[in-house]
């Protein structure tokens, strides 16, 4: 089996990183985890495609998204919410495979959160090019859970705050394998990512897959306080090709 981290570009074991109270950046966790994973995710894009999702207002996204779990994140004229219901299929969303619970309930357990147990994971595609603005995941009925953040292929800049829009910023470079988990004081924290730059990864080619888990509980009905500055960039779809 070969060295995952020298595989990664690393050359010894990555440290554990704490960016704010209850935020932790765990560098190279994911990469036991990544030839199932991405075989798992060619069976998700073929029952759930990845779409570019419009806003109620009727902008589209720049990152392709698709969902797996029990729940799923959407975006559309009725607003931001959770639906066990993916709107292009008719069908649920495709069941969370076993490694993706795994991976987030390990990574959950090694930031001081026990006994995670995910009902939700949005899974955003980039293409170099694209960006996610900095919001807060608010769509969530208990904010007692943490979010556990997946990087693979392309490295990324990633943005994380405080609770309030004008609060400082930290950027940290986030490469393929990273997990980030922010809960507690941290888990309304506004976070983006910069736009992605060119480049090619030996596994993803020129993208990025990001794997957000979440504890959504219940469908919410969108915010009648949401605003288009808190959300997720908007933009027009970029071509990418994969899966």
């Amino acid at each position: 089996m070969p060295d995952l981290f020298s595989t990664a570009g690393l050359t010894e074991a990555p440290k554990d990183e704490i960016m704010a109270p209850g935020a932790m950046l765990l560098r190279g966790f994911a990469l036991p985890f990544v030839e199932d994973i991405l075989r798992a995710l060619g069976v998700i894009a073929a029952q759930a495609p990845f779409r570019h999702m419009a806003t109620q207002w009727g902008a589209v996204m720049s990152v392709a998204m698709t969902n797996c779990g029990e729940f799923g994140w959407l975006t559309d004229r009725a607003g931001y919410r959770y639906d066990r219901i993916d709107p292009e299929t008719g069908r649920q969303w495709p069941d969370m495979p076993g490694c993706f619970r795994a991976l987030a309930r390990s990574a959950a357990d090694r930031a001081g959160y026990p006994g995670f147990a995910p009902d939700a994971c949005l899974i955003n595609r980039y293409a170099p090019g694209t960006r996610l603005t900095p919001h807060q995941d608010r769509d969530e009925r208990d904010y007692a859970h943490p979010i556990v953040s997946v990087s693979l292929g392309l490295s990324a800049s990633f943005q994380f705050g405080g609770a309030k829009r004008r609060d400082p910023m930290r950027k940290l470079p986030l490469r393929h394998g990273d997990v980030v988990v922010w809960g507690n004081e941290s888990r309304l924290a506004y976070h983006g990512i910069a736009e992605l730059k060119d480049g090619r990864h030996p596994l993803l080619g020129a993208l990025r897959i990001n794997l957000t888990f979440r504890r959504a509980l219940e469908k919410r009905s969108a915010c009648a306080s949401d605003t288009r500055r808190d959300r997720p960039d908007i933009d027009q779809p970029r071509r990418s090709g994969w899966p």
